[in-house]
């Protein structure tokens, strides 16, 4: 790599992507190409010969820039929010510059220390017991989503449950979730060899706001010991996909504690509103649980990717991932000095991802952070309140914090129609370009989701969006 050439493009891509940033409400939300338009703008092969960076910035431009889907802009209001940040931007640029693989300590030390420390940082923020600290038998590591967090705790307590009980059990092994829990869970389950029968998916309804009732747990797992199965891994919610439901950590472990079941939380949306102390209390119970996860790149302005992943027993893991290759050895690894996060995670590379971590929290600090999520919160208040005083509208269920669930209300009780007429309403508003909503159903009903969370987003945004949402759904309602 040439440093003065490194210079001066790195220069002019700052300048694109700023200029980008500052012109960014000017692009369509939601990209509004078709499928394969891509295909017909770019040649078929690769050049044989370089080009000048002017001409692939104007491709971007011409040809990339109009699908993208634009989730940093301030008008993004769909699934959950990927916040990114000077911050983290600049830890991700630092992260490239660099471009260890730091699979040990020994490939990167400062790698593997930073991202314990930061762990640490992030643990004692959210008030989590000792035993997740890297101090004791427990620690934290950053993976690459949510997904791959729970992919590696499920493993490890597969492995845990079949050292105990004998390798030719895996087909009586269950898993228990509610039905709001992310498909990541079943995905993992599949790959983890678990029988799809034994893949529990219990029923949640408006009546507890779509949490998971401990009583039906406690008769599944019931259910389950008398027919000679062995209950194993239970995954709970902080903040569900559809909803951002929460599940009761403490009367759910007392059960998962008593039948001997790993008990993971998946807070990765809503973990990161927990370092607010009136939020906090919604992780009350996670003494009882024996990982938890939350997603830094979704809600604490930290660029994807970034999950952050804490157990209380590292041996679990590395028991399940661990490999010892002799290329690999060294003398800090093989007289156990050190943590190798390689055997934490599925993939034996990683990037050095605590960098952008670090520098969100030292170039903003903590206090400034609670106060962005706070303002996310109270922007979601606002947008509830909009909803509420429109006589076309209803709240569906209540909101906790940055997510509001609403919809058309049905005329004549007619669920049928009232669905179709949400999904005219938001394919109107995102085909408009203004905004970008997304959708789920629950209890059968289509219901529209506003997530506010994007680093841009203010007060005049939220406003207009609902003024775009009133316009179409006038336009729907007395065409």
């Amino acid at each position: 790599m040439d440093s003065e050439q490194l210079r001066e493009y790195g220069y002019r891509m700052v300048d694109f992507i700023a200029d980008y940033y500052k012109s960014i409400e000017s692009f369509p939300v939601l990209s509004q190409v078709q499928p394969g338009y891509l295909h017909k703008l770019l040649p078929d092969s690769a050049p044989d010969h370089p080009e000048t960076l002017d001409q692939v910035l104007d491709d971007v431009r011409g040809k990339i820039l109009p699908g993208v889907t634009h989730w940093q802009s301030p008008s993004f209001f769909a699934y959950f929010p990927a916040s990114s940040s000077v911050a983290g931007f600049l830890g991700e640029m630092l992260s490239a510059g660099l471009n260890i693989i730091g699979f040990s300590w020994i490939a990167s030390p400062a790698a593997t220390e930073l991202e314990m420390i930061v762990l640490d940082w992030l643990a004692k923020l959210l008030n989590l017991p000792e035993p997740f600290l890297s101090k004791g038998n427990g620690g934290g590591v950053i993976q690459g989503s949510a997904s791959e967090a729970v992919l590696v705790v499920l493993i490890a307590a597969r492995d845990k449950v079949l050292r105990s009980v004998g390798k030719n059990a895996l087909e009586k092994l269950v898993v228990y979730s509610s039905d709001q829990t992310h498909s990541a869970l079943q995905k993992s389950s599949q790959i983890a060899g678990i029988h799809p029968e034994n893949f529990r998916v219990l029923e949640t309804d408006a009546s507890t706001n779509y949490a998971l009732r401990p009583e039906l747990l406690q008769e599944a797992v019931s259910k389950d010991l008398k027919a000679g199965l062995i209950p194993f891994f239970l995954c709970a919610n902080v903040g569900t996909t559809s909803s951002t439901a929460v599940d009761p950590l403490a009367a759910l472990g007392k059960i998962a504690n008593s039948n001997d079941m790993w008990f993971h939380v998946d807070a990765a949306y809503a973990g990161s509103a927990c370092i607010c102390p009136e939020y906090r209390k919604y992780i009350d119970g996670v003494e009882t649980v024996d990982s938890f996860s939350m997603n830094a790149h979704k809600w604490f302005f930290t660029n994807f990717d970034c999950t952050l992943l804490w157990v209380k027993d590292q041996e679990s893991l590395t028991n399940a991932l661990s490999t010892n290759p002799e290329y690999l050895k060294n003398k800090a690894s093989q007289a156990r000095l050190v943590v190798d996060y390689k055997d934490w995670q599925i993939p034996v590379g990683r990037r050095f991802r605590s960098l952008k971590l670090w520098m969100v929290l030292r170039l903003y600090g903590t206090e400034a952070l609670k106060s962005y999520i706070r303002n996310h919160i109270k922007l979601a208040k606002d947008f509830e309140q909009l909803v509420i005083q429109d006589p076309n509208f209803e709240i569906v269920t209540p909101r906790i914090f940055s997510l509001v669930c609403f919809r058309l209300v049905p005329e004549g009780n007619d669920e049928k129609k009232c669905n179709e007429q949400n999904r005219k309403l938001l394919d109107a508003v995102n085909s408009s370009g203004k905004l970008f909503i997304s959708h789920t159903a629950l209890s059968g009903k289509i219901v529209l989701r506003c997530a506010i969370g994007a680093s841009l987003t203010e007060e005049k945004h939220v406003k207009e969006a609902w003024k775009v949402i009133q316009d179409e759904a006038s336009f729907l309602l007395h065409k």
